[in-house]
């Protein structure tokens, strides 16, 4: 059951009696498939009065990064107040204006760069700031709540990629983060004293154990985003999504396969298939895959990911190697790009560190090293994280 669900089955006690808010999505149902929207529209004794979007927008309309601007729901006759104009940006006072409470059911992915929990921080310190209370219907970590991996998160990087200082896969639920930024100083951006006076209530799910990923729970996968279609575009974010993020390497094979086909232009696809073979990466492994192509229709072909074993399978070591195989294909890779391109680059990744190392000798930067050390920190993490945890 789902936060939603759970909210239902207590008869809506939380919010019952109150005007409310809701920052959700398209992904933001309920286990039967109902939107949170019409579900808390129906709602007894609770008055529905705004809707609040996130990036990709409320119906998941725009693309990632596009503007959304305010408007008024066809469906619904309510005013939707964009959250993203290009990056996150706080409920204001005169948005909040009449809200009692802010419910917030937004489906993550479990990878820091992904922007739906920087959505649900920022909508907290705007609706702290503002003595309106935060409620979140908490969603299970597709990738499961043990599986952390990757780069932690340099504090002179946080950004709205990057707002919880969190491994790059962070192993955590929505509502776990939440805990996490009422709790923990410095992530949420207000003074402490609003912090600690802000109202947050957690809705938990019931049935969602650590060890469970998304196919474990029965539930059919509500696209996110237009590339994350799917659970298997989940696992590729993580896998690829910093490694074809610049120089020559594309994510997907025409326009299937987002983040679990790659390719790179101008070296043959056998040659690829060698090359990476020979990284002898733990938990994957690869096969040849075709698809048109969207402008020609003629077969592209390229690597597909597996999964071949999921306990030792890390999520962000394919995506380093191919940072540094773009780097032997093409050491211009970093010179090429724009100021803009390795600024977001970097907030991504997280790590100035692998960032300045790569940079300075491509190729030649030793990606197991890092893979080492960040699993280590990994763990200490994961120590540490156990005090938000509401499941085992």
């Amino acid at each position: 059951m789902l936060g939603i669900d759970v909210l239902e089955s207590n008869g809506f006690a939380p919010i019952r009696g109150k005007s409310i808010g809701l920052l959700t999505h398209p992904a933001g149902v309920d286990m039967h498939g109902t939107s949170t929207i019409e579900v808390l529209r129906h709602a007894p004794g609770v008055h529905l009065v705004a809707l609040f979007a996130p990036e990709h927008g409320l119906r998941g309309e725009y693309p990632a990064g596009a503007n959304s601007l305010d408007h008024v729901d066809a469906r619904t006759g309510l005013m939707i107040h964009s959250l993203y104009h290009g990056t996150g940006t706080r409920p204001t006072r005169a948005q909040l204006a009449g809200i009692d409470a802010m419910v917030i059911d937004l489906q993550d992915i479990g990878v820091r760069s992904y922007t739906f929990v920087s959505a649900m921080k920022v909508c907290m310190e705007g609706c702290f700031e503002n003595g309106v209370e935060v409620v979140v219907l908490d969603r299970p970590n597709p990738l499961g709540g043990l599986k952390v991996d990757g780069p932690p998160l340099d504090p002179q990087l946080v950004s709205y990629v990057g707002e919880f200082r969190v491994p790059y896969v962070h192993g955590l639920t929505i509502g776990e983060l939440a805990r996490m930024a009422k709790a923990a100083p410095d992530i949420l951006k207000i003074s402490d004293a609003v912090r600690e006076g802000g109202r947050l209530t957690v809705v938990p799910m019931r049935g969602w154990r650590r060890s469970m990923r998304w196919p474990d729970t029965k539930l059919a996968w509500v696209p996110t985003s237009q590339l994350i279609s799917s659970f298997s575009a989940v696992e590729g974010y993580a896998m690829t999504g910093l490694g074809t993020q610049l120089g020559g390497f594309k994510s997907g094979i025409g326009s299937a396969y987002p983040f679990r086909g790659i390719s790179y232009h101008g070296v043959h696809f056998e040659a690829l298939e060698k090359e990476l073979q020979a990284l002898d990466i733990p938990g994957i492994d690869f096969r040849r895959v075709s698809a048109p192509d969207p402008k020609t229709g003629k077969p592209e072909l390229g690597l597909y990911v597996e999964i071949t074993d999921w306990d030792l399978w890390r999520p962000t070591e394919l995506g380093l190697h191919l940072i540094r195989l773009a780097c032997k294909y093409d050491p211009r890779t970093f010179a090429l790009a724009t100021k803009s391109e390795l600024s977001v680059f970097q907030k991504c990744l997280g790590s100035m560190a692998f960032y300045n190392d790569v940079v300075a000798h491509g190729a030649r930067v030793d990606v197991e090293a890092y893979v080492r050390d960040w699993q280590t920190k990994a763990q200490y993490y994961q120590q540490q994280s156990r005090r938000y945890w509401i499941y085992k």
